[in-house]
């Protein structure tokens, strides 16, 4: 396969060309085999679901109660958590099944620069995000409340502590799902055939934006999170970053629905949360550059040069010696 003709150093949306396989049509292989085994996950959950339901009655209940929302996701209902965030989560082994089956060995360059995910550096953004949100939420809870609809009232009892270990076993696997498609997947398919990063970071924002349904506010920050998510994948060589700040994100919002404080599924988002979102941003992609500049980490795969063509060894002459009445040979001569 052709070799990236800009350089031997390659960012992180170009990464595909450190692959086994990269060709042109790869990232629409790619794209169409993940979505063919996503639907057959989907299809194996409901199949699940109807199995569960038609053996218990209570189960079957709890299923139609969750399909008269629409889908959507319900804190109240720990059955409507687990269905909504594991059907994204579901995301991610379709789209490293399709990438290993169409762009071959190494799928660890699908995380980062390293061909691996970085797991320190990992902890050092996650404990940056924890910091930004503690500090955010202080900060912006001393603004005025907005005037919104009243936050669905949090379970009791066991189903509380249920769609609590729900939000912390899924919600990592769901924001890291969204990241390695929208920021793993259709970064690196862009730069397969764009090579300025502002292209992978800024075309797929349109596709991350209509995946969430909010209103023209709440559309904007979403629009904002995916400009900067994919900002700091470029900026640090790998999906690390983006996905310690989703999750955290994520994290705090169910966390404060369970708290009854928001409500995780509103459609409507206020100013104020608007400007909590962007100050949230702001403040941990500062921090994270800070580290950068601080203590500078890889962000860039360097290709393997191709070897050198073996060198053909010239035979050195030697002396011969001559025969019985031969003269000798002049070797001081041209």
């Amino acid at each position: 396969m052709p070799r990236p003709i800009d350089s031997d150093r390659l960012a992180f949306h170009r990464l595909v060309f450190a692959r086994r396989r990269h060709g042109w049509w790869t990232p629409l292989a790619v794209g169409g085999l993940g979505l063919v085994i996503y639907v057959v996950f989907l299809l194996l959950l409901a199949l699940a679901g109807v199995a569960a339901a038609l053996s218990n009655p209570d189960a079957a209940r709890a299923l139609e109660a969750v399909l008269a929302d629409g889908g959507s996701l319900d804190v109240t209902s720990p059955l409507s958590l687990a269905v909504g965030l594991g059907s994204v989560a579901l995301m991610l082994p379709a789209y490293l099944l399709a990438s290993l089956v169409v762009n071959g060995r190494r799928l660890g360059f699908a995380s980062a620069v390293y061909g691996r995910l970085r797991w320190r550096w990992m902890l050092v953004c996650g404990g940056l995000a924890v910091a930004t949100a503690v500090v955010v939420t202080l900060v912006t809870a001393l603004l005025p409340a907005e005037a919104s609809a009243a936050p669905l009232p949090a379970p009791a009892g066991a189903a509380l502590w249920i769609s609590l270990l729900v939000v912390v076993l899924l919600v990592p696997v769901q924001a890291t799902a969204e990241e390695y498609v929208f920021r793993g997947y259709l970064m690196q398919a862009i730069g397969r055939w764009l090579r300025h990063p502002l292209f992978a970071i800024l075309l797929p924002v349109p596709l991350f934006v209509i995946g969430h349904l909010y209103d023209p506010v709440g559309q904007a920050a979403v629009g904002l999170f995916a400009v900067a998510a994919g900002w700091l994948a470029w900026r640090t060589g790998g999906l690390e970053a983006a996905i310690a700040l989703h999750i955290v994100n994520n994290l705090l919002a169910f966390l404060l629905g369970l708290l009854e404080l928001s409500d995780p599924a509103a459609t409507d988002v206020g100013w104020v949360s608007f400007a909590t979102s962007v100050l949230l941003m702001a403040v941990y992609c500062a921090a994270v550059e800070l580290v950068l500049r601080r203590r500078p980490i890889v962000r860039t795969y360097a290709l393997p040069r191709a070897p050198l063509p073996p060198t053909v060894s010239m035979p050195t002459p030697t002396a011969t010696v001559p025969l019985p009445g031969e003269p000798t040979p002049d070797l001081t001569r041209p």
